[in-house]
Formats: structure tokens, C-alpha cells, sequence
């Protein structure tokens, strides 16, 4: 039975328990615990499950019951009021018994903020209906939002805010008394108070049991009318009203409610301050808690407006505009930024390509996530840099089409639904039968399957939602049966009897490139799936046979001596001394007393190996098969699908498992005297990729592609150019492999798939033991027949044998997952059917991928498309990196290193990242391993760096041919930096004033030094960004891109406009000079969020549409449909940049001079300089403003030549020329300074002798590795050169001291 455990008085309870009435579904009810932070559900089966959200979910999934409460019709609707229900929930926490008392003041008005705005929401939405999300009945969004309201207005909300809305309070009521809902709550009596927001009485005790008070303060004369939704509202709900109107009247609503919480935070604030100053006088612990109460008030006041604006965003009706504070917010907020314009780009179509477009196509196909998966890092990799990649395209000119799609990921998805349905009802798939169980699947499918979707949502991915794929649709297996027919008549697929790498574990053949090898070195212990005692590999076993005649025996050695049960031959070289006198002769089999023969092969037998004589086990190893094949062996299978040892001629080993076979075979030899010994022995072991179990080569009749010919013309692609893969060392490894490549077996054994359209011919006039079992060693090769339906492949099979009664059965396996793969680029266009979609974006134009799956996937693509199209399915691949930890590790559950997207964009704590670990597959073992990782690597959790800064680190990272090592420390800074360009765009919108309209054409000119040089390098930024793009150099993009937006127009345009913006409009030159100034800083902005859209598109969309526009131009209406940035004639400067360049030089050997010397940025000394070029003098000259801005500095004066620089100066030498001066006398203390260098003298001293002394050693220049000896070299020459600007600081001080003596 499943168990709730909740916090004392969480909603979660009546939540869990109105659910499980309405699904009839046994519930327990534990004792709450005030340990936990939030409730848990704990199912059947043992799964954790968190959040009250989450457990309305799952107990709505459950089969049966009265009601269906999350129907998928309204799911998206009732999503919205789950989430609107937590926030309720929260916030309900500082109010209602027993959290409150644990709350502040401050906390209690930011949480009534977001309560009041949740209540004005319900009552928009309860207009004229009798249920949230789905009018018609009640659902989990009913039960969710009524249990988080319910204390509330019980102990809360008085009469005055009952009747003001009237709406939400009659639902309540109503719900209520429903039967499901009685039984749990039990009679509802409202709070009688006439008016509400009485502070709680413990907290108004300071936490004092405390009897309550009638009445209370807080009146609500404001009620909360003014407030904003909180989250979306249902779009059922939204259809009586104009949803532009009510998109701006949320908006509105919202920022009143924000500027209301803010005064009032501000007006306590203030009342605070205004006591803290009476109190001057107390002791300082007052003032201490005076200045705490005054930080906590301004801290509650921006939490309530940033609560505000993140509501209202939240609050826009889907697929309308995002409405944007008339005031624009003082931070970046990536919950409100992000929220509402996915929808608005979808519902507007900007995602969708123009069929009649005569642009050029640029089309990609989604790599297909698995559909039992969830997003990982290395698909957010894989979204990230295709949607920039899209984005840029569209920006650009093209035509652009992103299809997205899913896998039926055959064995991931039929073991993840036979373990659900072996724990849910105790039944195997055999036990259900094939239709009940692909009935089971598909129901999984329907429930989970569009998981992934929703998340590359989140991640911005700009795909045609219209034309998403699933390789089980109708069309994509229509593809596949078509392809597979093809083939088969072209002779390209074929049936025969082969080694196949076989799992024990799934049942099932895989192919050779799903099989991991690792190197075992010696003798080994291994965990193998399905034993409970580790096993031995490593080991070379020898046994003899005794030889029929009686006369002797061989001794044989083998790696896998259970397979000595299959033997059918013993081998020996033709030319091996040892043996030619027995040639010819047999040896008995010890177990079954199979005759077996001796025979010569020099192709197999290394005589210098072992004894120099081979078993031969043509069944089940790859070279004893061709072995077999060259001699006409019997080929003998000893083990059954499950490696168990079979009864074909195994004697007392039947029905063992094979690795205990392996032991007891050993016992057996002993006990017949035929064990002669065992030694380590190096070996290669093969793995299942995806259960980890042993591969065992095992004869098994199957489907295979001839791959040769289709492979060659592969390689054919990629030299003529048709086909190029990026980076182009993948070229080598792709000729190596394709030149190699061995036929592929498509057969699995299965039911989850394609079912193959094979069909076996049963004669019914003939004796049943001579018909051949499909899929047996009995098997009849020549009774196959290959049909697009079961009536071409009867009449096939008609023809083949005329005139007798034939029946046909089809092969129950289905074919491999990467055939239906294969043919993903064009199976999506409705191939082969020949559709306006085939024809206008076939071939495509990219396939981006990991370089893991470069013969899993991109291989077979461009093998099937060339042989079933004609064409080249891709003109590029690239290829991107892996992702690992910022150790460099891979990725792994165990290390608890693997990182949930999700958790990045919206931050976890170190205990939420622990809850990931429960509920899986680890052991607890694992467990703590992986909770030791996390705590190592995220001891502070993860913080909240959004979508745009993760897909920013993402492609950043992204560098040819490297492994990624992410750190999420690199992902939170890109997280800063987005709010670095929310103040430029702050700062703009300050200084470009209210009426502020650019100017239709620069002369650029006649503008400013600073904006000439900004206006060049943004040119060059573009230029570099495009290069990038176009040679798919990610990190020199967004390096171009950063540097820009950072280094040029934040750190030095920025800072020189502000004295610009300060002169008197009256000044000569002032106006012009302000408006060519306003000019280019819109334009670097406005150019400069397009630049970075398809990396950033949320917070670029966000700023630029709050940016004025050009009077007359006409616009696009969303930035990612407006052009990409290009290079502006004329705006290119060289001779700008160089005299910038040389100017920003000399202001940076100012700054280290002033770091040097520790000034703050209150001490601002004059700065003299000595310029020995005329030309760079009179250039230092004209940009004196320039350099005392980014200097700090008072004044700037040029020194003539032959005159001195005042006594006590600072000095840094630029260059040969050019030395700066900084006029420390008034500034520092000149004593004080001659201390502390003479302390940091003798520290550096102190170093550089240990190191000399270090290096000077006879034993360092013998035993230290190279790599340390010249890092201890750079440590030297840095010393050195700390030491001697010490010694010149100490030289410059004391002339200062003797200057002022």
C-alpha cells in the first residue's frame, strides 16, 4: 500500500487523500514529521515521490477510480494551477499554523503580495464556471489549489476578502461539500472575522502560544484587487476575454501590486531607519539590529516586486505577448524573462518554414532523444548548439526547417515496461502475450513519451512542432517496410545462419558496434548481471582429450572452458612436430563420448601459443566458425537464450547457468584426471553497451544487411566532397571503419519495434518434423518470403511452390532500432511517398551529432539514403564533443556527477541534488559514493543560471575535436554576465531618454573618437562571429561575441559615454555630440542583441524589444525573425583601432600602477605623462577624458620634453617611448607605504632564496620531472620580477618621503 508523509499542516495530505477517493486507490497516512521540507509519497513499489505537485500527478495516473482527474485535454491548463498551487502553498506558509510563527514581518508581506495576487487569478479564472482547467468536472487542479487555500481561509482571510471574491469563495464552498471532498475535510467553517491579514498570534508573541485576537490589522481595504495572476491562466477560462486585453491587464495589475509591496516595504524600511536614528545613542548591539531590521525590510521589498514581475510574466495567456513592466525591473530575472515567449514564437509560426519560400533551404533533423529518456547534459549540448545554429540560419536569409522527433528505443523501452509491469502486477510480457504487451507499451508511451519535448522547451529549441516524428508513426513504419522490402530484393538483405553477439540479460542478438570491450590483464573478479558471486576472467584452463585409440591424450587450452561442451574438432598446425603422428585421429568427449576429429588448419593454430592444439566450439566462437565452415564441422549450441546450458548433448551440466558451468566443468575434469592446470592470460572481454552483460557468441539464424558496396560508396561520398565531416579528423576514423565494416545483423528478438515483414513458408503437406522452426537450427533458409503486407507474401510464397496448400507465419523479431534510424532524414518527409516536403527540404543540409554515434547512426543514414534516395542524406556532419565533469570525468550516476539540465536553469539545493539519488538504480553503496561527489563538487547546490547562460556555457564550451569539461561554476558567471547586459540595456534606456528616436543615417564620420572605434569594433565582431558560424567554431563566436559586449562596449563605450552625457546641452558641439553618442550606443545594442540571439534568445528578446526603433523602417516583429547582423561599409577603422589600441595600453598600465600601490577609487592622483612621439602625444592629448575616465584619475597633464615629473611619482613604463607618471604626494602616506613594502620585501625574498635553494640541488636536476622543472622556472622569473617592482616602489616612496620631509 502507498504511504504520505507530510510536514505538520501541508496541503499535501487532504491533497493525496481527495485524490485517492476520487481513483479508489488505498492510502496510508504516516505521522507528519517536521523534519522533512517537503511531502513525501512513498508507491508499492518503494519510489519516492516529492512535492505536492508531483503526488497529484501520480495519484491522478493511477488506473481506475471514479474520474479521470488529469485529462489530457486540459493537461497543459491544469499544469498551470498545479504550479499556481505551490505558490500558494509557499506563501500560505508564513501566514497560517504552525510555520507562521517562524516567519518575519518581512516575509509575511512579501507572501500576503503573492497571495493577494493568486486570489485576483482564481477569480478572473472562476468567472462563469464551476471548475478550474476542465468546467465540466472536477480535476487535481481543483484538489491541489483548494487544499493550499483552505487554512487560509479558514484562519485568514475574513469576511471583507471572502465577499470580494465571491467567485473563488462559492467554489471552495461548493467543491467542499462534494463526497469526495467531505470525506477527507470534513465540515469547512470559514473564517468569521470581518476583516482579514491578522497577524498570526504565535509570531505576534514572539512565538508564544498565544489565544487569537478578533479583527486584526492589515483591514484589506485594498483587498487585493490590484493584484496579478501568479501563474498561467487556463486557456478555457481565457476564451470569454480578449486576450490582449487581459495579457496587459495582468501586466499591469501585476506591476501595481509590485509598486504597492515595494512602498510598503520601503515605507517600514524608512520607519525603521527613522527609530535606528532615536536609538543612536543606544548600545551598539541596537543599532547592529536596527541596521539588520532596515536591510531585511528593503530585501523583503525587492523580493515581493521581483515576485510581482515574475507572476505577471507567468500570467500572459498562452501564445500571446508578453506584456513588459512600464518600469523596467533593476536586475536580470531569468523566471520572468524566459517565461511567455516560447509560446508567442510558436503560436506566431516563426518556427515553421514557407513551403512557396523561394530562399535557400537550410533543414536539420533532430539526433531522436530515446522516448524513455529524459533530458541529460549531452542533449542540452545537442539542442543548444543546433537551435544557435538554427536561429543564426533563419536571421540570415534562409528558408530553415528543424525537425524534431523521438526513438522507439526497442530494448530501452521493452525492459522499462516489462519491469513496470513485473512490479505493478507480477506478470512477464509472455504472460500478457505480444498484442497485450505492445498494448502496455504504447500506453507507456502515451503517458511519458513526450517528457523530452517539453524539456527542449525549456531550452528554447526553435523546432516545427507541426511536423514532430516517431519512428513507430504510421508514415516512419511504412518506411520501414518499404526500405527492408527494397533491400531484400536487391539482395542487400539476406537470411543465414550466423554467430551473433548475443545478451543473456535482454534475450536478444545486438550488433558489433553495440558491444564494449575492455582489457582484462590477469586473472580477474568480475560482477556479472545475474550472479550473485563475482566471476573469473583472465584465466587460460587446460585439459586434455583422451585419444580414442587409447593410446595418449592432447592438451587444449581455452579462456572459456564451458565451452568445451561444444566441441566438434581439436586443431593442431600441419607442420607442428608434436602432432603429426595424429594427424587423422579422434579424441573422445569426456562428457557425451562425442567422436571428434583432429585436424590440421595453419590458418587457426599459432604453434608457439599454449600447447599449440585448439578446441574448436563452431557454435559459439568467431574463428572456430570459419573454421568450422573451412572443414565441415558439426556446429553444436550448448547455451539457451538465457545462457543457461542447454541439453544438447551437456550430460550433467544441464540447466546451469553459464559461468557456473564454468566452475563446475573444472570439478568435473579434476575428478576425471584431465585437468592440467591454469595460468593468467591477457584478454579482451566483450560487454553489452546497454545491460553490461557478457557477450556470448551464439549460432542463431537471422536477418543481415550486406553492407560492403553501400560502405564504399560512403567513402566515395566523403572524398568527392558530397558529403564533408567536421572536424575533418573524423575522416580517418571514418574511412577505418566504413572500409572494414562486416555485414550488419538487423534481428532482434524482441516485440517492442518493427516487426520484420518476413514470412516463413509451412507446407501443410508435409510431415511436421520436415517443415523447420523459424528462428531454430531447424530452420529452412529457402522457405522465407519478403511482403509489404501478409497478402504479397502469401502470394509470393503461392509462387514458390505451386499447387501445394501453404501457410505462412510471420518472424516474430523485429528489426534493429538504428535501421529505423537510418532512414530518420527522409522517413520524416513522408518517404516513400513523393510529398511537396520530400522535394523541397530533402537532402537536408546538417547533421549535427555526438562523434559517439558515428557509426551507431550517421553511418547507416548516409548508407540507407544513398542506396533507397539516390542522394546523400546531409551535405555536413559535425561532430561535437562530450560532455564531462569539470575533473574531466565521464558522466556517471555513481559518481553522482551527472547533471540535470533542468536543475541548472532553475538552480537545486545540495539535498534536492541527493533526492536524485533515491528512488533509482544504485546500491547503497553507490549511493553515498555519489552524495560524497556532490557534496565535493556542488557543496552550496546548484544556483539558478537559466536557459540562456546554460546554452551560452554549452556552446562556448564547444571547441573541434576537445571534450567538454564543464564546470557549472563557468555557467553561473554567464548567468552574471546576462545581468551585466540587462544594466547596459537599463543604462540605454536612461540616457536615450523617452523620446529618444535613432537617426535613420550616421555620419559616422564626423562622430567622436570613442564612437568611431566602438562602431569598428562591432563591425569586426560581426565579422568574426559570421567566420565562426560559418566554420561551425562555436567558441570563437561566442569568444567574438563576449568580448564585445564585455571588453568594448561595457567596460570602456559605456564608461566614456558617461561624461559625455554630463555636459551642458548649452556647450559648442554638446548636442551633436550627445546625439551621435545616444546613436551609436542604440545601435551597438540593437545590433548587438541580434549578434547574440541565437545563442541567448530569451533575455536578447526580452531587451530588444524594449529598445526604441528607426522612425520609417519597417520592422520584424520578433528579433528572431529580423536580420542577422552584417559588417557596415565604412564603419571599419584600422587606424582608429590602433590609435584606441595604444590609448587603452597606456590606461592599463595605469590601472596595475594604481592595483600596485592599492588605491581605491576615492583616491584619484593627478597622472602626468612623458611622451617622446610627437604623434602619440598630441593623440594622448586629444583623448585626455578618455584615459582620466577609465583612470580614476584627477587630471592629466603631458610633460614637455626635458621636463621633470614632480618628486614622489608612481612610474610605469609603457613602452620605449611613453612612460606614466602618478603624483602620489597628498595621496598615500609615504611611511606607512615604506613599511608595508618592506614587509612584502622580506616575504618575497624569503621565497624566491627557498627556490633558489631548491633548484641548486644536485638530486632536483636528476630526479625532478621536466614538466616541474619549468614550472618552477616561470615561478622564478616571476619572483624576480615581484622582487625588483617591490625594490622600485620602495625607491619611489622614499623619494616621496624626502619630498614632503
Amino acid at each position: 500500500m502507498a504511504s504520505i508523509t507530510t510536514p505538520p499542516g501541508h496541503p499535501a495530505q487532504n491533497i493525496a487523500l481527495i485524490c485517492a477517493r476520487l481513483k479508489d486507490l488505498k492510502l496510508a497516512v504516516q505521522a507528519p514529521d517536521a523534519d522533512l521540507q517537503e511531502p513525501v509519497l512513498v508507491t508499492e513499489e518503494g519510489e519516492k515521490i516529492q512535492q505536492s505537485d508531483a503526488i497529484a500527478r501520480y495519484v491522478a495516473s493511477v488506473p481506475g477510480g471514479v474520474a479521470d482527474l488529469y485529462p489530457a485535454a486540459s493537461a497543459a491548463a491544469i499544469d498551470g494551477w498545479l504550479a499556481a498551487a505551490r505558490t500558494i502553498e509557499q506563501a500560505a506558509a508564513a501566514w497560517c499554523q504552525p510555520t507562521a510563527a517562524a516567519a518575519s514581518a518581512e516575509q509575511r508581506a512579501a507572501a500576503r503580495s503573492s497571495l493577494e495576487a493568486s486570489l485576483a487569478q482564481l477569480e478572473s479564472a472562476l468567472a462563469g464556471t464551476a471548475y478550474l482547467a476542465c468546467g465540466a468536472a472536477p480535476t487535481i487542479a481543483d484538489v491541489a489549489v483548494l487544499s493550499s487555500l483552505l487554512t487560509l481561509y479558514k484562519e485568514v482571510l475574513g469576511r471583507d476578502v471572502q465577499q470580494q471574491h465571491a467567485a473563488v469563495t462559492s467554489w471552495l464552498q461548493a467543491c467542499a461539500t462534494q463526497p469526495h471532498f467531505a470525506a477527507v475535510l470534513g465540515e469547512v467553517v470559514l473564517c468569521q472575522q470581518p476583516t482579514s491579514w491578522a497577524e498570526p498570534a504565535a509570531a505576534a508573541d514572539g512565538g508564544k502560544k498565544k489565544k487569537k485576537k478578533k479583527g486584526g490589522a492589515g483591514g484589506g481595504e485594498d483587498g487585493g484587487s490590484e493584484s496579478a495572476p501568479s501563474a498561467q491562466t487556463s486557456a478555457a477560462n481565457l476564451e470569454e476575454l480578449d486576450p490582449e486585453k487581459a495579457a496587459r491587464k495582468a501586466a499591469k495589475l501585476a506591476e501595481k501590486a509590485a509598486k504597492k509591496a515595494k512602498a510598503e516595504a520601503k515605507a517600514k524600511a524608512a520607519a525603521e531607519s527613522k527609530a535606528a536614528a532615536a536609538a543612536a545613542a543606544a548600545p551598539t548591539d541596537g543599532k547592529k539590529a536596527s541596521k539588520k531590521a532596515e536591510l531585511e525590510a528593503k530585501k523583503a521589498a525587492e523580493v515581493a516586486e521581483l515576485q510581482a514581475w515574475i507572476d505577471a510574466a507567468r500570467a500572459t495567456p498562452a501564445g500571446q505577448k508578453k506584456q513588459l513592466p512600464e518600469e523596467m525591473p533593476k536586475g536580470y530575472a531569468p523566471k520572468a524573462v524566459e517565461a511567455g515567449w516560447y509560446e508567442w514564437w510558436q503560436q506566431r509560426g516563426f518556427f515553421k518554414p514557407d513551403l512557396n519560400s523561394d530562399k535557400p533551404p537550410f533543414v536539420i533533423v533532430i539526433p531522436p532523444p530515446n522516448v524513455t529518456g529524459s533530458l541529460h547534459i549531452g542533449h542540452a549540448l545537442t539542442n543548444a548548439i543546433e537551435d544557435t545554429i538554427v536561429r543564426w540560419r533563419r536571421m540570415s536569409g534562409y528558408n530553415t526547417l528543424w525537425v524534431p522527433g523521438t526513438d522507439h528505443a526497442g530494448i530501452a523501452t521493452q525492459t522499462v515496461v516489462e519491469k513496470k509491469i513485473a512490479r505493478e502486477q507480477g506478470k512477464t510480457r509472455h504472460d500478457l502475450g505480444r498484442e497485450g504487451f505492445l498494448q502496455e507499451v504504447w500506453k507507456w508511451v502515451g503517458e511519458y513519451g513526450d517528457r523530452i519535448f517539453d524539456q527542449l522547451r525549456r531550452l528554447g529549441s526553435s523546432v516545427d512542432w507541426d511536423r514532430k516524428a516517431f519512428t513507430m508513426d504510421d508514415n516512419l513504419s511504412a518506411a520501414v517496410k518499404e526500405a527492408f522490402v527494397r533491400l531484400h530484393e536487391q539482395g542487400l538483405i539476406y537470411r543465414d545462419n550466423r554467430l551473433v553477439n548475443w545478451c543473456c540479460k535482454l534475450r536478444t542478438a545486438v550488433s558489433d558496434i553495440e558491444v564494449d570491450y575492455i582489457d582484462i590483464p590477469a586473472r580477474t573478479m568480475m560482477s556479472v548481471p545475474g550472479y550473485d558471486e563475482p566471476v573469473e576472467f583472465g584465466v587460460l584452463t587446460s585439459f586434455a582429450y583422451p585419444l580414442e585409440d587409447g593410446s595418449g591424450e592432447i592438451v587444449v587450452a581455452t579462456t572459456r572452458v564451458e565451452t568445451m561442451l561444444g566441441d566438434t574438432a581439436v586443431a593442431v598446425h600441419p607442420e607442428d612436430p608434436r602432432y603429426a603422428h595424429l594427424h587423422g585421429k579422434h579424441v573422445v568427449h569426456p562428457v557425451n563420448g562425442r567422436r571428434i576429429p583432429i585436424i590440421c588448419d595453419a590458418e587457426l593454430v599459432d604453434m608457439s601459443f599454449g600447447t599449440g592444439a585448439v578446441k574448436i566450439t563452431p557454435a559459439h566462437d568467431p574463428n572456430d566458425f570459419q573454421t568450422g565452415k573451412r572443414h565441415n564441422l558439426e556446429f553444436v549450441n550448448v547455451f539457451d537464450d538465457n545462457g543457461n546450458i542447454n541439453g544438447n548433448g551437456t550430460g550433467q551440466f544441464a540447466g546451469q547457468l553459464r559461468f557456473k558451468a564454468r566452475v563446475t566443468v573444472v570439478d568435473f575434469l579434476k575428478e576425471k584426471g584431465l585437468f592440467r592446470g591454469t595460468l593468467d592470460n591477457p584478454m579482451r572481454l566483450g560487454l553489452c553497451s546497454r545491460s553490461k552483460d557478457v557477450i556470448e557468441p551464439v549460432l542463431k539464424p537471422q536477418w543481415w544487411v550486406d553492407c560492403q558496396q553501400m560502405a564504399a560508396d560512403g567513402c566515395a561520398a566523403v572524398r568527392d566532397g558530397r558529403l564533408e565531416i567536421i572536424p575533418k579528423e573524423f575522416e580517418t576514423t571514418w574511412f577505418r571503419w566504413m572500409e572494414n565494416i562486416r555485414d550488419w545483423c538487423v534481428s532482434r528478438q524482441l516485440w517492442w519495434g518493427h516487426r520484420i515483414p518476413a514470412y516463413y513458408i509451412l507446407l501443410e503437406d508435409e510431415p511436421e518434423e520436415q517443415r523447420g522452426n523459424p528462428g531454430a537450427p531447424s530452420e529452412l533458409m529457402d522457405r522465407w518470403v519478403v511482403g509489404r503486407d501478409e497478402a504479397a507474401a502469401l502470394a509470393a510464397a503461392q509462387e514458390r511452390f505451386p499447387g501445394r496448400p501453404v501457410k505462412i507465419v510471420q518472424d516474430e523479431d523485429v528489426l534493429d532500432t538504428w535501421f529505423s534510424s537510418g532512414l530518420f532524414p527522409f522517413s520524416v518527409f513522408q518517404w516513400p511517398q513523393q510529398t511537396p516536403d520530400l522535394a523541397k527540404f530533402y537532402p537536408t543540409a546538417l547533421l549535427e551529432t555526438g562523434h559517439d554515434i558515428l557509426f551507431f547512426w550517421v553511418a547507416r543514414m548516409v548508407m540507407m539514403g544513398m542506396k533507397l534516395t539516390g542522394e546523400v542524406p546531409f551535405k555536413q556532419v559535425f561532430l561535437h564533443s562530450l560532455v564531462r565533469d569539470a575533473h574531466g570525468r565521464k558522466m556517471s550516476k555513481s559518481l553522482g556527477n551527472v547533471i540535470d539540465p533542468i536543475n541548472v536553469i532553475e538552480g537545486i539545493t545540495l539535498d534536492g541534488l541527493y533526492q536524485t539519488l533515491l528512488g533509482g538504480n544504485l546500491d547503497p553503496k553507490e549511493v553515498e559514493k555519489a552524495a560524497a561527489g556532490q557534496r565535493a563538487d556542488f557543496p552550496d547546490g546548484i544556483e539558478e543560471c537559466g536557459t540562456d547562460a546554460l546554452r551560452f556555457a554549452l556552446v562556448a564550451y564547444t571547441s573541434q575535436g576537445r571534450d567538454i569539461n564543464l564546470d557549472i561554476k563557468r555557467v553561473v558567471s554567464y548567468r552574471h554576465w546576462c545581468n551585466k547586459l540587462w544594466n547596459a540595456i537599463r543604462f540605454a534606456m536612461i540616457n536615450l531618454g523617452p523620446g529618444f528616436q535613432p537617426s535613420e543615417q550616421l555620419d559616422v564620420a564626423s562622430f567622436p573618437f570613442a564612437c568611431k572605434w566602438v562602431l569598428s569594433k562591432l563591425n569586426g565582431a560581426v565579422a568574426a562571429v559570421v567566420k565562426g558560424m560559418e566554420a561551425y567554431e562555436f567558441s570563437q563566436a561566442t569568444s567574438a561575441i563576449y568580448s564585445f559586449w564585455q571588453y568594448d562596449l561595457c567596460d570602456v563605450f559605456i564608461e566614456l559615454m558617461k561624461p559625455v552625457m554630463a555636459l551642458d546641452d548649452a556647450a559648442e558641439g554638446a548636442a551633436a555630440q550627445k546625439q551621435a553618442t545616444r546613436d551609436t550606443l542604440w545601435v551597438c545594442l540593437e545590433a548587438g542583441l541580434r549578434l547574440l540571439h541565437p545563442f541567448m534568445p530569451f533575455v536578447t528578446e526580452e531587451l530588444w524589444q524594449r529598445l526604441p526603433r528607426r522612425p520609417g523602417q519597417q520592422q520584424a516583429a520578433s528579433i528572431m525573425v529580423a536580420d542577422y547582423p552584417a559588417p557596415v561599409e565604412g564603419w571599419t577603422n584600422e587606424a582608429v583601432e590602433a590609435d584606441m589600441a595604444y590609448v587603452l595600453t597606456v590606461i592599463n598600465k595605469t590601472r596595475s600602477l594604481r592595483a600596485d600601490y592599492e588605491l581605491t577609487t576615492r583616491q584619484r592622483p593627478p597622472m602626468l605623462l612623458r611622451c617622446k612621439d610627437a604623434g602619440k602625444a598630441a593623440l594622448l592629448a586629444s583623448c585626455s577624458t578618455e584615459i582620466t575616465t577609465l583612470t580614476t584619475s584627477e587630471s592629466l597633464q603631458l610633460l614637455a620634453e626635458g621636463e621633470a615629473a614632480p618628486a614622489g611619482c608612481g612610474v610605469a613604463i609603457v613602452d620605449d617611448l611613453t612612460t606614466v607618471y602618478l603624483s602620489l604626494s597628498g595621496v598615500l602616506d609615504a611611511a606607512k607605504e615604506l613599511d608595508k613594502l618592506g614587509k612584502r620585501e622580506a616575504d618575497a625574498s624569503g621565497r624566491l632564496e627557498q627556490l633558489q635553494k631548491k633548484v641548486a640541488q644536485a638530486s632536483y636536476q636528476e630526479r625532478t620531472p621536466e614538466d616541474i622543472k619549468q614550472a618552477d622556472l616561470e615561478r622564478l622569473v616571476k619572483l624576480e620580477a615581484e622582487l625588483e617592482s617591490i625594490k622600485h616602489h620602495i625607491a619611489d616612496m622614499q623619494k616621496l618621503l624626502a619630498a614632503s620631509a
